[in-house]
């Protein structure tokens, strides 16, 4: 059974939206794929066992702080091995990462 998982909207990290001119580039998600999400502002990292209708299946192998990079076993209801449902209207692109150095300037 799947844990419900309200996913934040991507925003412009959404994966829909930066295959939107070049649909043919989007690939259909397949067993083992590695997918992100973001729920509660935290980056969910999902690995894929079936896709199904725009849905993918999968396992939640990371969670993520988008903040610091910190690894997490869990956050707000969701912990590492729950099987979730990741739309993909709800998939995201991996942010970039920060570089505190280039802050300071």
């Amino acid at each position: 059974m799947h844990k419900h998982v309200e996913w934040d909207d991507p925003g412009r990290d959404s994966v829909l939206a930066h295959y939107a001119s070049h649909p043919e580039q989007l690939v259909e998600p397949r067993p083992g794929d590695i997918l992100s999400g973001r729920y509660q502002g935290t980056i969910v990292r999902v690995k894929v066992e079936a896709w199904v209708d725009g849905t993918s299946i999968g396992e939640v192998a990371a969670l993520i702080a988008a903040d610091n990079g910190r690894r997490m076993k869990s956050h707000g209801k969701l912990a590492l091995g729950d099987t979730v449902r990741l739309p993909d209207a709800c998939r995201a692109l991996e942010p970039e990462p920060s570089h505190p150095e280039e802050d300071q300037e």
